[in-house]
């Protein structure tokens, strides 16, 4: 091991706390907890506090000087060249309607470079990782993306905000995509919509709005597994950008070309008119 990559030292520890944090919310997940609002509509729950607590002490505990940014918690620190992104509960909407389907997501950066990123999945015991340079991989086998060439043949996911949803136009590049592909999926955690990228269960996943915390290590999961990420234009893909469109690489260009059509009005398929189906039914 190069002594100038110190981070390939991270994700044996990383994926300890993952998997300890994820214990706790499985705890949480069986009493079915109480659930609060921080906004309109935007979900949290005590075990979204309890985990990021958890989390965040055993950073503290194994990295005392490193800064780290959590969904619940905010920034702490400004100084350090290492900060980590921390969502411990991504998917609390499913989780506090006792959908199974959540994970507990950390990524670490240095000098503004991702280097480190695991997602678990406690209710599958699925564990993605990922370290620059060396590869992604769920429970410790190395995982790829898919080889679909075709973007009529792929299955992609996508989610849609907790917040002001008439305010997003992510339900015309829902429809559209529907319409060309084999299908759209919105299992509801975007750290596992890249993960499923990364291991070839989808072949693309796109998303308004993210947050640092969602894409931090699912993002370089998908990376490392062969996949490409990018903002809905092409450019490189930024923490700060807020959107992710992420594929197998093959069938990239046309969903960026699909992304161009909708943002332009162009080709836009009208969806079947309700009234004109229930008279249809009728008849």
């Amino acid at each position: 091991m190069s002594p100038a990559h110190p981070q390939l030292e991270f994700v044996p520890a990383i994926i300890e706390i993952a998997q300890e944090a994820g214990s706790l919310l499985l705890e949480y997940f069986h009493r079915r907890v109480a659930v609060e609002y921080k906004g309109e509509a935007d979900l949290v729950t005590e075990a979204d506090r309890a985990a990021e607590l958890l989390i965040v002490w055993r950073i503290r505990e194994r990295w005392p000087g490193h800064d780290i940014l959590g969904e619940e918690s905010g920034s702490s620190g400004s100084t350090s060249e290492y900060r980590w992104y921390v969502d411990p509960l991504d998917g609390t909407t499913n989780f506090a309607h006792g959908f199974p389907v959540f994970s507990v997501s950390l990524g670490l950066e240095h000098k503004g470079e991702r280097i480190a990123g695991v997602v678990y999945d406690p209710t599958r015991q699925e564990c993605f990782s990922a370290e620059r340079g060396r590869g992604a991989f769920l429970n410790g086998t190395a995982i790829h993306v898919s080889k679909t060439t075709r973007l009529a043949e792929s299955l992609l996911s996508t989610g849609f905000p907790s917040q002001k949803r008439h305010k997003n136009p992510n339900i015309f590049f829902y429809q559209q995509l529907t319409m060309r592909t084999h299908g759209v999926r919105r299992p509801g955690s975007a750290a596992l919509d890249l993960c499923y990228v990364a291991s070839g269960r989808f072949d693309g996943f796109w998303e308004f709005n993210l947050n640092p915390w969602d894409t931090a290590a699912g993002v370089l999961i998908a990376q490392e597994a062969g996949g490409q990420v990018t903002d809905f234009t092409g450019g490189a893909f930024r923490i700060s950008s807020e959107e992710v469109l992420a594929s197998n690489g093959t069938i990239h260009g046309e969903l960026l070309q699909q992304f161009a059509d909708v943002f332009a009005g162009r080709g836009v398929e009208v969806p079947a008119s309700p009234a004109e189906y229930a008279k249809a039914r009728q008849s």
